[in-house]
């Protein structure tokens, strides 16, 4: 069950829990599990990720990613969580919230990650879950958007099961592994997302 932990932490820097993960911003600490996981994962990420700079898994880019973070969160533009494992407090990927808008349209962008050794095990759509439910709840927001290359099917069934709807395809969206790659184009809303949580487990 989706438990949210705010106070005295802000909507833009929460704790949330969801079996079988929690989620917390990044902190300094975190940059030797952060890094050796990417590392071991760079095969599989880069086939769906943007370019990785050289330095992209130094200490240096790690700060640096931090105090943006920092910024993004004082500026309520940005939330940046890293997902646990509930029981085990290991490392097992990120997802953000990006691009938050405010005035008529309250929406934002979702992106997310998963280690190699632990996709498929449910992590990446329980964190998926807890921060949509957090990100209408606690900000606010109607709409959650996010994409997919078409070819990454675990991406897709991910959305999919937490509730998310195609709506098209753009075409030469990002440029990953060096070319312009189509992504499919996903989206749920708050009406849709809270209708979803009234019906029984079995049917969702």
């Amino acid at each position: 069950m989706f438990q949210l932990k705010l106070s005295p932490r802000s909507a833009f820097d929460p704790v949330l829990v969801q079996d079988p993960v929690y989620l917390r911003p990044a902190e300094a600490s975190d940059f030797q599990a952060w890094a050796s996981l990417r590392e071991e994962s760079r095969g599989h990420l880069i086939a769906w990720e943007g370019d990785w700079a050289p330095e992209a898994l130094q200490l240096a880019a790690f700060k640096r990613r931090l105090k943006r973070f920092a910024q993004d969160k004082q500026q309520g533009r940005a939330v940046s969580l890293l997902i646990f494992h509930r029981n085990r407090r290991a490392l097992v990927g990120g997802v953000t919230l990006t691009n938050i808008r405010y005035g008529a349209a309250r929406a934002a962008t979702l992106g997310y990650w998963i280690g190699a050794a632990h996709v498929r095990q449910g992590f990446g759509a329980a964190a998926v879950m807890a921060l949509v439910s957090h990100a209408m709840d606690a900000i606010g927001l109607n709409r959650i958007e996010a994409a997919c290359q078409a070819e990454n099917a675990a991406s897709r069934a991910l959305l999919l099961k937490c509730g998310f709807i195609q709506e098209g395809r753009a075409r030469d969206y990002l440029r990953i592994n060096g070319e312009w790659r189509d992504h499919d184009l996903f989206a749920i809303t708050a009406n849709e997302f809270r209708n979803r949580e009234k019906l029984p487990p079995n049917l969702r």
